[in-house]
């Protein structure tokens, strides 16, 4: 059987050290290519995107996948809808590992926000932010023009700042809740703001952001694609084996 895994997540590299180890699997895994050197998949990878819905189709087709597995990140809308539609075209079983959003707990000051334009509701000009909503989506908090913006990027941007007022941090993670208390002391940071993209990886954030009472801003979650969907490797990995076990239905 012939897999495609949609990557570009921790959930997605594990599941790729655990795939590669399974008799009868061949696993092909897809990354968009957004890190200029992603560390490597323990399965046969390809890098960058696919321009467009045609050629994703037209190479998946070309590829003769059995299955998809998509793992891509909980905000990646656009890939996770297109794909589930695809998959369906070609007659392919699609399961989609989305991990479960973050829950606030004692302590915590969260507000959410349905669009990066909320935020300037939220916070007051003069304020400075914490913006860890990642690269693509920069442009849409653009009306937070008039605070001290920090948004750190895993490489070295190659073009300035959206806007005025704002700066650019280069950090590659993992980091502790002792490294994010000590970058928000030095910034004197009075807000976070952050994707719900859930999982540990980077919950060091809003960790941290408890312990100082600061509070975040979370933006919710598009809708989930249509399709079957679980939250855990664990749950996929047991969807495979079926799939395995039964043969996939084309």
């Amino acid at each position: 059987m012939k897999l495609l895994l949609m990557a570009g997540t921790g959930e997605a590299r594990a599941l790729a050290r655990q795939l590669a180890e399974i008799k009868g699997l061949k696993t092909v895994a897809s990354l968009a290519g957004a890190t200029r050197a992603p560390a490597p998949l323990a399965v046969q990878t390809r890098i960058g995107g696919f321009g467009g819905g045609t050629a994703q189709a037209g190479w998946m087709r070309a590829q003769g996948f059995d299955a998809v597995l998509d793992a891509t990140h909980p905000f990646a809308a656009r890939i996770k809808a297109r794909t589930a539609r695809i998959a369906a075209d070609l007659g392919l079983p699609c399961l989609h590992l989305i991990r479960p959003p973050w829950r606030a707990e004692p302590g915590d000051m969260w507000y959410e926000i349905a669009t990066p334009q909320d935020a300037s509701a939220h916070i007051a000009p003069g304020a400075t932010v914490f913006l860890a909503t990642g690269r693509a989506s920069l442009a849409g908090f653009a009306s937070l023009q008039g605070r001290r913006v920090f948004s750190r990027q895993i490489e070295i941007p190659q073009a300035p700042f959206p806007w005025p007022g704002g700066q650019f941090l280069v950090g590659r993670p993992p980091f502790s809740q002792a490294d994010e208390v000590a970058l928000f002391k030095r910034l004197k940071v009075d807000w976070l703001v952050v994707k719900n993209a859930g999982g540990e990886g980077a919950r060091a954030k809003l960790l941290a952001a408890r312990q100082l009472a600061i509070p975040v801003l979370l933006l919710a979650r598009p809708a989930p694609p249509e399709g079957a969907v679980v939250s855990s490797p664990r749950e996929a990995l047991a969807w495979l084996k079926q799939l395995l076990k039964n043969g996939p239905k084309r």
